[in-house]
Formats: C-alpha cells, sequence, structure tokens
C-alpha cells in the first residue's frame, strides 16, 4: 500500500469532501440517530432506524471487502484493538446515549445543524469539544484511565489477532480468517438488509434507500483512504504511517474527538506540530454538505435557543456526549457507524450503551411530560 505526492494532503482533501456528501445527505433524508431512537419509542416508527441499518449493512459488506482484498489493515484500526476496555465502552456508550438525548442529537447531527443556520448547535459544540478535550487529555482524562480503561479483556492474550465477531468466528469453528471474516460479513448485512426491506413502505422510499447507501460507501471510502491511499513511507523517519490521522493509524468518519482536535487546532494556531487531519477535515465537510443542501433548498434559518430550560438541558448533554464519546472511543458515527462496519466487539458494546442511556432518557423525559 502506499500514496504518492502529498499524501497527507490527499487524506485531507478526501476527508473533507467524503463528510461533504455526508453531510448533505444527512440533510437531504434528515438521517438521526436519536430521532430514529425516538420515532421508536415514542410513535413505534422504524423507517428512520432502518435507514441507519441500511448504511451500517453496506458499510459492512464495503469494509469487509476491503479487508479481505488486503487493501486495508483493519486489525490497526481503533475499534478493532485486541485489548477490549468494555467498561470504557459501555459507560462512555450510556453517557453520549443520555446527552445525546438532552441534547437533541448527536454530534453528527448538531453539525448538520450548524450547517443550516443553528446557532444553538454551534454552542452545543463548542461545549461537545471542551468536554471531549478534557477526556482525551484533562481532568475527565484522568478519571478515565484511572477508574474505567483498565477494566478489560486482552483478547491478544487468548490468541486474537483482533477484537472483531469474524475473529470471533474463526476461533470458534476453527474456519480461517478470511473465510470466517466472508461469512460473518455476508449473515450480517443479510440479517440487516431483511429487516430493513421486509417493511412494504420503506421499499418504496428511494430517498431513504439511496441515502442510506451513501452513508454506507462514504465510511466505507474513509477506510480506504485512509487505511491505503494515506498509508506510505514517511520521507523524515522511512517508516510506515498513516497520514493525517489524529490517532496515527486508519480512521472512518467520527465526531467528537475530532471536535475537540479542532478545537485545540483552533486555540493552539502558532504550533508548528499541529496539522489538519482527516477528522477535522471531517467535520468542517460535514458543516459544509449540510449548508449547501440548506441553501440549495431556501431551508437555512438562523436558530437560538428557545428558553433557559432548553439551554440547561442542551449543555448538559452537550458535556455528556463529549465525555462519553471519547470514553466510549467514538459516537453515534464513529462506533455506530465506522466501528460497526468492522464488525468490532467493541463497538457493539458502545452502541449498545448508547441505545440503553438514549431510550432510557427518553422514556424518563416522557414520564415527566405526562406528571
Amino acid at each position: 500500500m502506499g500514496a504518492s505526492g502529498n499524501p497527507a494532503a490527499l487524506v485531507v482533501g478526501a476527508g473533507f469532501v467524503l463528510a461533504f456528501v455526508f453531510g448533505l445527505v444527512a440533510a437531504r433524508t434528515n438521517f438521526c440517530t436519536m430521532g430514529a431512537i425516538s420515532d421508536i419509542v415514542n410513535m413505534g416508527s422504524w423507517a428512520r432506524m432502518r435507514t441507519w441499518l441500511l448504511a451500517i449493512a453496506v458499510g459492512i459488506l464495503g469494509t469487509a471487502a476491503l479487508s479481505y482484498s488486503g487493501q486495508v489493515d483493519l486489525a490497526k484500526s481503533v475499534p478493532q484493538r485486541a485489548a477490549l476496555p468494555w467498561l470504557s465502552l459501555a459507560t462512555g456508550g450510556l453517557l453520549f446515549g443520555i446527552g445525546m438525548t438532552l441534547a437533541g442529537g448527536c454530534a453528527n447531527r448538531n453539525l448538520v445543524r450548524l450547517g443550516a443556520g443553528s446557532m444553538r448547535s454551534l454552542v452545543v459544540l463548542t461545549f461537545v469539544a471542551i468536554a471531549s478535550y478534557m477526556a482525551l487529555k484533562g481532568l475527565f482524562a484522568q478519571w478515565r484511565a484511572a477508574w474505567l480503561d483498565p477494566v478489560r479483556i486482552d483478547l491478544a492474550a487468548y490468541g486474537w489477532g483482533d477484537g472483531s465477531l469474524a475473529t470471533a468466528l474463526a476461533r470458534a469453528t476453527g474456519a480461517p480468517p478470511r473465510t470466517a471474516l466472508a461469512a460473518c460479513a455476508v449473515l450480517v448485512a443479510a440479517g440487516l438488509f431483511a429487516f430493513v426491506f421486509k417493511d412494504g413502505r420503506y421499499r418504496r422510499n428511494r430517498t431513504q434507500i439511496a441515502g442510506a447507501v451513501v452513508l454506507g460507501a462514504v465510511i466505507v471510502s474513509g477506510w480506504y483512504v485512509t487505511g491505503h491511499l494515506g498509508f506510505g513511507e514517511n520521507p523524515e523517519t522511512l517508516e510506515q504511517v498513516y497520514f493525517a490521522t489524529n490517532t496515527r493509524t486508519l480512521e472512518s468518519l467520527s465526531f467528537v474527538a475530532p471536535l475537540a482536535y479542532s478545537l485545540e487546532l483552533l486555540l493552539l494556531w502558532t504550533d508548528k506540530s499541529l496539522h489538519l487531519t482527516f477528522g477535522i477535515a471531517a467535520v468542517l465537510g460535514t458543516i459544509a454538505g449540510s449548508a449547501a443542501h440548506a441553501l440549495a433548498s431556501r431551508s437555512f434559518r438562523w436558530e437560538g435557543f428557545a428558553s433557559l430550560a432548553d439551554l440547561r438541558n442542551q449543555l448538559a448533554g452537550a458535556f455528556l456526549m463529549g465525555a462519553g464519546g471519547v470514553t466510549a472511543a467514538g459516537c453515534t458515527i464513529g462506533q455506530g457507524l465506522s466501528g460497526l462496519s468492522t464488525l468490532a466487539l467493541g463497538s457493539l458494546i458502545a452502541v449498545a450503551g448508547i441505545v440503553a442511556g438514549s431510550v432510557a432518557t427518553l422514556k424518563v423525559l416522557l414520564r415527566g411530560e405526562d406528571t
């Protein structure tokens, strides 16, 4: 694998373009994980959740194809690391789920809203960035490192090469790793396809189906850009490295930690050790894509907070999202789409925590409205 010319610029530029498409399509289809969960809890509607699940299925097949063909090494990615910090993943996911529900949407949704003119989302995202930076390098990081991260399962000690569902299948059946990967990806994706398309009304919704396919393809493309095009020899050290990623390994779209790195770059702009990265470009690209849709559809509107109570809930949710997203190593996109596309066991834990936190909070809020 390798990239010629300026691989860092290629990765950053491609990250912006991919995120631009992601933001535009997310705005066009009203893509929102919290909204999908809310529709199920409050109305029993699975329409938006089917779009999310279809995007995951497309992501799984595409990402597995990249791995199967040797285009990328997913075992080096954060979601598939063999050290499984299950307590951090579950706790962080739970906090993120609570936070995104209080804030009325996850980090991705607030980026889309910002592009459409929401100043409320700008405030929310600023506090998400502050809290996530605290969880990466500040006060919250000390607590996370001392109390949560040490509680883990070292799968490498049991001979696992990575922490994926495919490896679990290979270990359980004795199948070759590539065979297990193909079988696992096809079976999981087929199950998701069957569930998604069993609904006749959804089968007729071409906009949502096309949107889900594009969103899933963007996730796959992110892995290819950072894991193949952005992987090559550093001319200064002559080592094989991943260019322009904050994790220093291959990545696909995620938004919580990149918001922290975006804030850090703005605050320490003169620090020559800091540069634009795939994640930062993805943050900017998502806003730009949403703005393009809002302007083209004439739906751009300036928006602020509805009340003091709204401000309070949004800021509380933002802090929980920032801290929880870093602790869970990803958000509804970083773990829910990118992580699950790799069939990572850790992503399953994190997403379960996110869903549980959101469902519990929605029910508490609904009960409060009824009293």
